[in-house]
């Protein structure tokens, strides 16, 4: 293999890895945005929460008993 076939065998790979970063570079980018759009709803869950938001479930000692008991 000649220098010239070197360069550009070099020159491809870069190429390649280049598009591979990029690519890497916007799934993490995403995946990001994703986790900072579920850290916000879990901080509005929890501040729901604190608030003593009605879940539709009551407490077992508010529960009336099941008719067969």
């Amino acid at each position: 293999m000649d220098m010239n076939e070197r360069i550009i065998e070099l020159e491809s790979r870069l190429a390649y890895q280049e598009r591979t970063i990029e690519e890497l570079n916007q799934v993490v980018t995403g995946q990001q945005q994703q986790i900072d759009d579920l850290l916000r709803e879990i901080e509005r869950i929890k501040a729901y929460l604190k608030q003593g938001g009605d879940s539709g479930i009551a407490r077992a000692d508010e529960e009336t008993p099941p008719p067969h008991y």
